[in-house]
């Protein structure tokens, strides 16, 4: 039973009788002592700051798990690969966290569709000017074939013997799925993330 009224002496022994558990009573401080005087009182735990803390970061570990279990990171990897090779990947996650936190306590965002581009991968092509492969050709692939977004397609070097197209980290699976296997003049296409030296 809960109580938002202070009780009368006569009101706080017809509680007690009820049974069904003990009453909880919301007071402010101001009417305890009254209250003591009135009924024997047991104070009500409530889940303090620590246990809440750490029932936050329980379900914050139990989501990144659900993730990385699903195997949907694919495309975050490509994101975060130039940075596993210059710092611990422990190092990054913290950052990463302590990033999320800092726009977690600001006012979030809304994300415009041609906003996700600033997050770029490069994807390496083995097509390229010695096989007559030309930006156009590549965009064509990876709209077509691939099911890439125009809005999600970067900067295309064509080079001699092969590319390097730049597309949104969501988009970067994708891309490389969709090109591998695909012929571009003629010559079927080894696609990959590219590693830059």
């Amino acid at each position: 039973m809960l109580c938002t009224a202070l009780p009368s002496r006569d009101e706080a022994g017809v509680l007690a009788r009820l049974g069904g558990g003990e009453p909880v009573l919301l007071i402010n401080a101001g009417q305890l002592p009254y209250l003591r005087s009135v009924a024997a009182l047991t104070p009500l735990a409530l889940a303090p700051g620590a246990d809440r803390a750490r029932d936050r970061a329980e379900a914050l570990r139990e989501r990144v798990a659900g993730l990385l279990t699903a195997g949907n990171v694919d495309a975050e990897l490509a994101l975060l690969d130039p940075l596993f090779e210059r710092f611990d990947p422990a190092e990054v996650a913290a950052a990463l966290l302590a990033l999320q936190r800092e726009t977690g306590s600001e006012k979030r965002e809304t994300i415009a569709p041609g906003m996700v581009n600033a997050a770029l991968v490069r994807v390496f092509v083995g097509v390229g000017k010695k096989d007559r492969a030309s930006a156009k050709d590549l965009v064509g692939a990876l709209i077509r074939e691939a099911g890439v977004a125009k809005d999600d397609i970067g900067r295309i070097e064509v080079r001699e013997t092969f590319s390097v197209v730049e597309v949104a980290g969501a988009a970067a699976d994708r891309a490389v799925r969709g090109l591998m296997g695909t012929t571009i003049r003629g010559r079927r296409v080894v696609a990959r993330l590219d590693r830059e030296r």
